[in-house]
């Protein structure tokens, strides 16, 4: 357990120094572990990774303060890192809530991130097939998950795994006293 916490905790040093991810042999499929808090800067990382690439506003200050809630608590919901081996390629976030419209608990698959060489090899395909299987054993009936138009290999993916649009259009307002959100590109 602890070579592969070393393991996550090295790899933007690694990256720094040029041992790039193209250059090993990938795995078959992914492998998932739940994240504890001492991987907190591993997931940043991958935070400000999936945040620039779909152009949301990113604080890492502040995504540290709600990330850390998040794993303290497991009435929030579940981070799980996906690993190829026992190096950490990406995360998947689930959120719980309650909804009469679905009829009992759901749940939101809040953030979800590969790097890209594992993008398209169905790697993502595999990581939500675990996470319904997941939020099934939490006793969920629905999963939900936002995606942004422009990254339409995700949306085809979710599509083809029966994730279905509404007819709705989904709104959000801040209303925290105490913090603003990171400003994103597109209203994001």
């Amino acid at each position: 357990m602890n070579r592969i916490r070393e393991s996550l905790l090295s790899q933007s040093a690694r990256r720094t120094r040029g041992d790039r991810k193209e250059e090993r042999d990938m795995n078959g499929k992914p492998q998932f572990r739940l994240a504890v808090e001492s991987e907190v800067d591993v997931l940043l990382e991958f935070m400000r990774d999936y945040y620039a690439f779909d152009g949301h506003g990113y604080d890492r200050k502040k995504a540290r303060g709600a990330l850390t809630a998040l794993l303290r608590d497991q009435n929030l919901g579940r981070v799980w890192l996906v690993l190829d081996g026992d190096v950490a390629v990406g995360y998947i976030v689930l959120c719980f809530g309650y909804s009469l419209e679905w009829l009992g608990q759901d749940a939101f698959v809040d953030e979800f991130y590969l790097r890209e060489q594992y993008r398209g090899r169905g790697w993502g395909r595999r990581t939500m097939e675990f996470i319904e299987q997941a939020a099934r054993s939490e006793g969920i009936r629905a999963l939900h998950l936002e995606v942004v138009q422009k990254n339409f290999g995700a949306l085809q993916l979710y599509k083809k795994m029966g994730f279905r649009e509404h007819a709705g259009t989904f709104l959000s307002k801040w209303i925290a006293d105490d913090a603003t959100k990171p400003e994103g590109k597109n209203e994001h």
